[in-house]
């Protein structure tokens, strides 16, 4: 089986470290083995299950669905030992402050780290990748650009070598659509929804790959509108306030939904839920996320 790789993006604040859990709970559920992988020094899911520790290393914490945590010198690291082959060697060159300080300054080294380990499965280079699905909970959609960006930028850079056909392999696999899956998360509003259509926009053009968009907190109301335009008459009441704000609140929406179809081919709607229990927010999302 082909390992599959999802990357979820969005603007900071859309809920997109959920729509990723939620995404890698529903293939967990279909029988494959699951890596659900945070981007960054700290961990949300971490608190957010309340969990006792997230990890480099992978860690069950449902049947068939693990849970890491990477940074760009987590990467580097793994990647040093596997070329190097000892541990010792490996530490000794990553503690060295002339090489700590070239890893701290080399642009867009971190990035093409965690991107080098995020493909390798499919590359079939460094360390074994035994899982049947990568789903990835990525940087905001600045950050990830620059993350996507990194590769291509090493490859111009290093034209020979290892290090430039590494990056060129990679590029490979975030252009191969069987392999690599884009998820951007977006709130029904305009301002995120203008970032995410700008990221689509770039991941078409410089990737060849078409995103699809999980709109989320979509506000549904089981009301028909005759009705809350009846109650909006009581304009003296809060109920009738509430009416107006409801019927107000599902013409903006609808509004950014038309703006969105000009912008995505695929696009899934997950409701608002009012859950405060991590795990059955996450299992509510699983029956919407595409």
């Amino acid at each position: 089986m082909q390992q599959e790789i999802h990357f979820v993006t969005g603007k900071g604040g859309v809920g997109k470290s959920v729509i990723a859990a939620a995404l890698a709970l529903k293939f967990s559920r279909q029988g494959k083995k699951v890596l659900l992988v945070e981007l960054g020094d700290q961990s949300f899911l971490k608190d957010f299950f309340d969990l006792a520790d997230v990890t480099f290393q992978p860690h069950e914490i449902k049947p068939n669905l693990s849970l890491a945590l990477w940074t760009g010198e987590s990467c580097l690291r793994e990647y040093a030992q596997y070329l190097i082959k000892v541990e010792s060697l490996a530490k000794l060159f990553f503690d060295n402050a002339v090489m700590k300080a070239f890893i701290n300054i080399a642009p867009g080294l971190p990035e093409l780290a965690m991107l080098g380990k995020i493909t390798s499965g499919p590359r079939k280079y460094g360390p074994a990748m035994n899982f049947d699905c990568v789903v990835v909970d990525a940087f905001a959609t600045g950050h990830f650009k620059a993350l996507l960006a990194a590769p291509s930028g090493m490859a111009q850079a290093v034209q020979i070598g290892p290090m430039g056909e590494q990056s060129r392999s990679i590029i490979r696999v975030l252009q191969d659509q069987n392999i690599s899956k884009y998820h951007i998360v977006s709130l029904p509003e305009e301002l995120p929804l203008k970032e995410s259509a700008e990221l689509g926009e770039y991941l078409k053009k410089d990737f060849a790959v078409e995103p699809g968009l999980v709109l989320n907190k979509v506000l549904e109301v089981n009301v028909p509108l005759t009705s809350l335009q009846n109650a909006e008459t009581l304009t003296n009441s809060d109920l009738g306030m509430f009416a107006q704000y409801i019927e107000q609140q599902l013409t903006r929406q609808k509004m950014m939904f038309d703006q969105a179809k000009r912008s995505f081919k695929d696009i899934s709607k997950v409701p608002l839920f009012f859950e405060t229990e991590p795990w059955k927010l996450v299992e509510k999302v699983v029956e919407k996320v595409p």
